[in-house]
């Protein structure tokens, strides 16, 4: 039996991960919420990884407020990098195989053209320069980690794009919603998956890889694509981000290139469009 600790088990992709883990007969899931491990306490997940000395550990933990990271930057450096680099210490000491999630939000939203794990970083908020320090920490104390960057999450659990479209909709008949931003959609359910393949491949390669969702879209686009599956009668008004102000600037070209990850693991990048049709039930009933 291979036992793995997820930290951030309360997340949308740790709650997605519990829900895949009984798919890996061979694994054994000891999930870490914060009431078990206070990542904002030096130390604690330290201990909780050498007390159980798992084979292998997931760090979904992170702080996500992107726009209250910019009044609260130490906190988020806290869990986001100092935490993230005790983890992976702690991983490597105990010969434990890392997989840490990581975001687009590194890359400065420059250009046009997909960007591959080589592509320079340059983070324009805090929330994205702390996950990128967060990654030098990880790769300083564990050479041998796995650092998985993803974008624009959703599922049915917590706060995300999708179940806000769906509560606003049931009092707009239309909506704002930035055009110029472009990234990739990614269900929870598909970096879940990701994340046991490539912490249950005990020998596979380490390193930095890009997971997203396709195809390459807009929020404006993501949104249209949202209310069209749920049969929703939204008018969507495509605006610039200048035109929605907000305290953390935002990339504005966030597109993944996602070959590596196929290549060395055959993780192939999922189709938004196809999931959001297929559980737009789900995802509208838990935005109510």
């Amino acid at each position: 039996m291979l036992k793995i600790m997820l930290f951030g088990a309360t997340g949308q992709v740790g709650q997605e991960i519990a829900a895949a883990a009984p798919m890996f007969p061979s694994v054994i899931l000891l999930p870490q919420t914060r009431a078990q491990a206070d990542l904002s306490a030096p130390g604690a997940a330290a201990e909780v990884i050498r007390r159980a000395a798992p084979d292998a550990v997931i760090n979904a933990a992170a702080w996500t407020k992107v726009d209250q990271a910019e009044s609260e930057p130490r906190a988020a450096f806290r869990i986001n990098a100092d935490a993230a680099g005790e983890i992976a210490a702690a991983a490597r000491a105990v010969g434990a195989r890392l997989v840490h999630l990581s975001t687009d939000y590194v890359f400065p939203g420059e250009g046009d053209t997909p960007l591959d794990e080589s592509a320079p970083t340059g983070p324009v908020n805090v929330y994205g320069a702390s996950k990128l320090e967060g990654e030098d920490c990880v790769r300083a104390v564990n050479p041998d980690a796995v650092i998985l960057r993803t974008s624009w999450v959703y599922s049915a659990y917590g706060s995300n794009f999708v179940k806000t479209m769906l509560h606003l909709a049931r009092t707009r008949a239309e909506i704002d919603v930035v055009s110029d931003q472009i990234g990739g959609p990614t269900p929870a359910s598909a970096i879940a998956m990701a994340c046991l393949v490539m912490a249950t491949n005990t020998g596979g390669p380490s390193g930095l890889y890009h997971f997203q969702g396709a195809p390459a879209a807009s929020w404006a686009d993501f949104a249209k694509a949202i209310f069209a599956a749920a049969s929703k009668p939204v008018r969507v008004n495509e605006i610039g981000t200048l035109a929605y102000p907000a305290p953390a600037p935002r990339p504005l070209y966030t597109v993944l290139s996602c070959n590596r990850i196929l290549r060395d693991y055959g993780i192939n990048q999922p189709d938004w469009r196809i999931d959001i049709a297929r559980k737009i039930g789900e995802f509208d009933k838990k935005s109510r």
